[in-house]
Parts: structure tokens; sequence; C-alpha cells
């Protein structure tokens, strides 16, 4: 069933905890999913979440634990001792309890790793943690199904009805040889329909997608989408299947990745959210206001400098706000574009000069619509010469922005510097700055001429 949070259900749920009616929690808990657990859980104070979660089934606590926001998780894990942390855990895929344990206090996660009951789980978290984060061996899990390519049909299907045990979703048996090199994989149709004395080795397929543990998890997304892959064997350095990763874990890493160049974009340095205190969302927030600011003061300075020619004609301060606007807006919808393309790849960097002119092109048009339009209203309420002045800078100013917001991506990208910087406050400022300028220049030269 689909379920929907209220505040009503909020509310009956805590007056259910506070009158301890486990029977009629359990009940409604029972008809939930963990996702949907997780997300009444989010919204109580920790007391009530660990009222909560206690009557949680056994068999679905793992998995609510792992949809909690990260806050909540880290406080209801702090009421929690060593020993029910570590029974979570051995209910966790490996990569999932490795993540788990990588968010506790540096002390407590030796301790906790020394209580879980199965030994070789332990051993998988341990390894995991050793990889570096943002890593393909940091995502992947330890869980899998492999077979030798010398073994009969008949053994390797005995070999994964033991294996899958452990294994909550199979979505590929993987062929290795002697040394547990991969090799290749194995299709269950092949399987099920060869002959019970053929060999592995005669019927898997070779050609097989596969990453590095020291691939970046950027790269392995990028490889799943490209392929259309749900899984994607891991190999250490020597070609030795080590784990796998699954489409779950890349969905987070995309949608990570995004909620990090939304917030690039939108001039927030740090990775933050909400639920962060207040002095860290002040700070990732503050460096950018300063360019902000500073950039204002430079386009006020700027302004004085043409205290004189505003003097002569008082009508070109009307205009000011609508330069700055349309220039700071041109420049961040071509640095959009050009950002969510170097993401995707459908922008290559190396090429910068066909991804200049097609802007150009696209700003020459929409310059000349705007400058039109603004040249025609100009003339309506002022005279023919601050038509002619606004019309012209706001066309120059267009194109001005439309290089800039192409040239910056591109050009920091090529320097391995995050091209979502150049999106947002840089971009709006720095066009704010040109576009008075250009506006004032023009206004004084025209101003002569006309």
């Amino acid at each position: 069933m689909q379920f929907e949070l209220t505040t009503s259900f909020i509310d009956q749920l805590r007056d259910d905890i506070s009158e301890r009616n486990d029977a009629v929690i359990k009940a409604q808990l029972h008809e939930l999913y963990p996702a949907d657990i997780a997300h009444i859980i989010n919204q109580l104070n920790i007391a009530e979440a660990g009222y909560l979660y206690e009557l949680t089934d056994d068999d679905i606590a793992a998995d609510v634990l792992l949809e909690l926001d990260e806050e909540t998780r880290e406080n209801l894990l702090a009421t929690f001792s060593t020993k029910e942390i570590a029974e979570q855990l051995d209910n966790m895929d490996s990569d999932d309890a490795a993540d788990v344990i990588n968010e506790l206090p540096q002390e407590i996660q030796d301790e906790v790793l020394s209580q879980i009951e199965d030994i070789e789980q332990a051993g998988d978290i341990a390894e995991l943690l050793n990889y570096e984060e943002g890593t393909a061996g940091s995502l992947m899990a330890k869980e899998l199904v492999s077979v030798y390519a010398f073994e009969s049909v008949n053994a390797c299907i005995d070999e994964i009805r033991r294996q899958a045990e452990d294994v909550e979703v199979m979505y590929a048996v993987y062929v290795v040889d002697q040394n547990e090199k991969l090799i290749g994989m194995l299709s269950l149709k092949k399987l099920i329909v060869s002959h019970p004395l053929a060999k592995v080795s005669e019927i898997y397929e070779a050609d097989v997608q596969y990453v590095k543990t020291s691939t970046t998890s950027e790269e392995v997304a990028e490889i799943m989408q490209k392929y259309d892959l749900v899984v994607l064997p891991v190999v250490d350095q020597l070609g030795r299947l080590v784990g796998r990763i699954t489409i779950d874990d890349v969905v987070d890493v995309i949608r990570e990745t995004a909620d990090e160049n939304i917030q690039r974009m939108s001039g927030i340095s740090d990775d933050v959210d909400s639920n962060d205190k207040l002095w860290r969302l002040s700070r990732a927030r503050i460096p950018w206001l300063l360019v902000g600011m500073c950039g204002g003061i430079i386009g006020s300075r700027i302004i004085s400098t043409y205290e004189t020619q505003l003097q002569m004609h008082p009508e070109m301060a009307f205009f000011i706000p609508l330069i700055g606007a349309m220039g700071g807006n041109v420049g961040v919808q071509s640095s959009a574009i050009i950002v969510q393309g170097l993401a995707n790849n459908s922008v290559i960097s190396d090429k910068i000069a066909p991804k200049l002119f097609k802007e150009l092109g696209v700003g020459m048009i929409n310059g000349f619509i705007c400058s039109t339009i603004i040249c025609l209203y100009s003339l309506v309420i002022e005279d023919w010469k601050l038509a002619t002045t606004v019309s012209v800078a706001l066309f120059t100013v267009i194109l001005c922005a439309s290089f800039l917001g192409t040239f910056v991506p591109l050009t920091l990208n090529r320097f391995k510097i995050n091209p979502a910087l150049a999106t947002g406050p840089f971009v709006t400022t720095l066009n704010d700055i040109i576009g008075i300028s250009i506006y004032f220049l023009v206004g004084r030269i025209l101003y002569i001429f006309l």
C-alpha cells in the first residue's frame, strides 16, 4: 500500500507511544515498508524514535535503520550499546554495514566490529572501511555468487545454492579462474538449458564490464548508466573478483552528486542539509555571499565614476537593474546548460570553440528579441537616444553573458575544478559588473555621437 504521512497520524502515534499501546503500534508498522517506517521515525523525537524502533520487526529493523536520515540514525545509534549496534550490522549487506559503522565515533568502531558474531561479515566490513571514500571499493558489497570455470553445470548449481543464502538479490553469476580472477559472467538461462555434465568454461560469456576498486564513484555511475547495468563486478589490482556494486548504490551516488552540484550552483561551498547546525549552514553560505557583496561594491564604484553622466541623463538610472538582472540570468542559463552537459558527458570540455559559437548564436537571437522589445518600450516612455542606448547595451550584455556562462565552466572543468562553481553567484556577480560597465560605456559613446 502507499503510505501518506499526515499530522493527525503522527499525533495519534505519539499518543499511542505515550500510552504504550504496543499492539496497536505493531499492527500499524506491520502494514508499512521499511522506508515508510523510517519516514515516520524521522519526524519523532529521540525517545519516541527509540521506542518505535524497538517495536519494529527484527527482519526489517536493519532496513529501517538504513533508510533513516543520517542525523536521526546517528542520534538513534547513540542510544544503543555496541552489542546492539553489532546485532544490527549482522543483518545488513557488508557495504551498508560499512557505511553505518563509518558514521560511528572512531573510538567505538573497533569495539563494534569485535562484537559482530559473523566473523566473515566482520572481516568484510573491516576490509571495506580501508577503501578510500568515493571509490568503487567503498561502494561495493562483498556478497556475490561466483563459480569456477572448470566446474560442471551440476556442481555449479550446487555452489550457487550454497552461496545464494548470503545474497539477498542475485543479479548475476560471475565466473573466475583458479586464481579467483574474473573471466566472465554466466547466464542463468544457459545454466538451466545446458547439459548437467557440461563445463562452465563452455557456456559462460567472456565479455563482461567491470571496474577496479580504485575507480571513482562518478566513473562507476557513468559505466552503469552507459551500459544499462543493474550490477557491476569489482576487481582488485590483480584482476581478482572482490565485490559487486548494485544500482541502488549508484543511484545514491548520482543523487549526492546532483545535490552537491545544486549547492555549488547556489553558492553553498560545503555539503550541508537543512538539519545541520546553524554555524555549519552559515559557514557554507557566507563565502559566496561575501563574493556577491564585493561584486556589488565594485558595481557601485563603477556607477559612481559615471556620476556626471547620470546627472546629465538621469533617465539612464531607470534601466540599471534591468541590465544587471538580464546579464546575470543569461549567464546562469548558459552555465547551467554547460554544467549539466559536463555532468552527463554530452559536452566534451576539450572542444570549447563549437559550444562557444553555439551559445553566442543563441545569445544573438535572444539578445535581438530582448533588445527590440526594450527599444520599443523605451521609445514609448522616453526618447530615441535612451531607447538606442538601452537596446544596444542590452544586446551586448546578453552576448557577453552567453560567452562567459559557456567559457567559464568549460575552462574550470578543463583544469579539474568543479564547473558547478561557475554557476549562480560567481557568474551572476561577474555579469553584473560587466553589464553595468558596458551599459554606461555604450551610453557615453552613443550620447556623444547621437
